[in-house]
This record gives structure tokens, sequence and C-alpha cells, in this order.
């Protein structure tokens, strides 16, 4: 599963003023990205704000992406929720063949146990036509997939090739780097984890961040790669104000209003969650300009 070492970026959906799907925005989102030199690119992942499409909408969001990448990243789907027979149905009848993998989320609100955990990711892999990366984020789900389960599942399932851990745990990131069969891949689900993560054995991030600076986020995970530690930690460094700032008012608030700095797209998300304020925007600009002043 080399494609997926590196850096990987869970895109936005770009929303114009009325909140519907702006298609030009999020074609130059998607070409920011390959631009940039990302590795890979997630698409309806919860940073899309897939909870808050239609069906129609998440078509709309598939077919725009796989056109305006014209192959020349893999790509990577979001199919997960916390009822299995659906995911297990979605997964039969979804159009697949442009992508390289799903990623799926843990089971959110239902606080299945471990067995639990580990039944419905069985049946998503018996019923999955391509490979499946688990994703593991508890501040989310509201339960903790336990490093024996995941690793049970790599050992278990040959299509469960990875999982995007975002425990922010690092005893329980060392335990499955240390465990995992040769080829799993554990890769960062959180920014600030990304490179200790990679320089632990790690195979890369999913990352939000990284698609509003894919040149230098993906530089970082490149060097950490080639255990470059200094190097990497320099950029580390000059990012980790952003990597918290974003995230301060919820995901993807922050990283939109990166965007609409960069005039790649609006603000703009869609209730329960609200644009970042004034206050924010404010931070983030500041943080960028002394990035910029850095000569990174």
């Amino acid at each position: 599963m080399e494609q997926f070492i590196g850096t990987g970026v869970a895109l936005i959906t770009p929303f114009r003023e009325d909140v519907s799907v702006d298609v030009e925005a999020l074609e130059s989102v998607v070409e920011h990205n390959i631009q940039g030199g990302v590795d890979y690119l997630v698409v309806l992942g919860t940073t899309a704000e897939t909870a808050t499409l239609s069906p129609s909408e998440k078509q709309l969001v598939v077919d725009v992406v796989v056109r305006t990448n014209a192959g020349r990243l893999p790509l990577v789907i979001g199919v997960g929720g916390n009822n299995t027979m659906a995911v297990v149905n979605e997964l039969k009848t979804l159009d697949l063949s442009d992508f390289d993998a799903i990623l799926s989320v843990s089971p959110y609100y239902n606080k299945p146990t471990q067995e639990g955990i580990y039944q419905h990711f069985k049946a998503i892999s018996e019923a999955s036509p391509i490979p499946i990366i688990l994703y593991n984020v508890p501040s989310r789900t509201g339960s903790n997939m336990l490093p024996e389960t995941t690793l049970r599942l790599a050992y278990d399932f040959p299509n469960i090739v990875g999982i995007k851990e975002a425990c922010g745990n690092s005893v329980q990131i060392d335990k499955l780097i240390k465990n995992k069969p040769e080829n799993f891949l554990v890769i960062s689900g959180d920014d600030a984890t990304a490179l200790p993560t990679v320089l632990a054995g790690g195979g890369g991030v999913i990352s939000v961040l990284g698609q509003g600076l894919p040149s230098l986020f993906s530089e970082m995970i490149k060097l950490g790669l080639e255990g470059n530690t200094r190097e990497a930690y320099g950029i580390h460094h000059k990012l980790s104000d952003l990597m918290g700032l974003i995230f301060e008012e919820g995901n993807p608030a922050g990283i939109k209003s990166i965007f609409e700095n960069k005039g790649i797209c609006r603000a703009s998300v869609r209730l329960p969650l609200v644009e970042a304020t004034p206050v924010l925007k404010h931070k983030i600009e500041v943080s960028l300009k002394t990035l910029d002043k850095a000569h990174v």
C-alpha cells in the first residue's frame, strides 16, 4: 500500500454564500493540493461536512474530485457509520472503480464493545471490493478502538491495510507501530502528531492543515520519512500555531478560513457548524503572514 505512504489530505467541501456546493472552488482546492505535492486525496471524510450533504451532493463532490484529479493521485473515499448493515449495503451499491481504498470510521454514538467494533469491521471487510483504512477518533466517536482490536483486524483481514489513528495517545500509537503486520500502515489522524508518528515508524498522515499548505506540510512529512529529524521539526515548529488555530472553533471552520485568506473559497460552513469568528480569522491571518515572512 505504498500509495498511502506520505501526506494524504481530508478535503473540505467548499460552499457558496447560500451554502450550496461550490464546484469551481472544489476544483481549485483539488488542483491546489495536486500542485502542492500531496500524495493522495481523501474524499467525503468528516472534514468534508459529509454528515450535512445530501446523497446527490455527495455524488457531485465525488464526480468533481474524480474529474479534476484525472487519475493523477490515488483517491480514498469515506464510507462509514454506526449502522453496520447500512454501511455494508452502501459498499455493495457504490461505484468504487475510481477509488484505491475506503476510509471507515469506528462506529460512533452507539459505544460498542471492542468485540462489537471488531465484528463491525469484519462485516465491512467481507463486503468491500477495495482496501480499507480504519479510522479511530475517540474524541468524536465516544469510544476508543484499542490497539488489540486494531491489530486483530490487521492480522485477520488482508484487505484492512492501515489505520488513521487520531487517539492522541503516543503510547497507543507506539504499541500499534511495534506490533503491526509489516505492510500495515499506521497513519496519523492529527496534524500535531503527524511528525512524531512518522518518526516512530508510522506511514504518514491524513491531514487537515496539509490541504491549505500542501507544499510545506508534504515536505515536513517527506523529511520525517527520510529520518531528517532536525529539518522536519523545523517545519513542524513553524506550523504548530496553525495546527492548533484551525481547530480552535471546530473543523472545518478553521481550515476554510485559511482557504478564504488564500482566495480559494469562502469560509462558509453548514449548520450546526458556524463560520470562524472574526477574532479567529485575524489570528489565522497573522499566523499565515508570520509563516510567509519566515521564507520557509
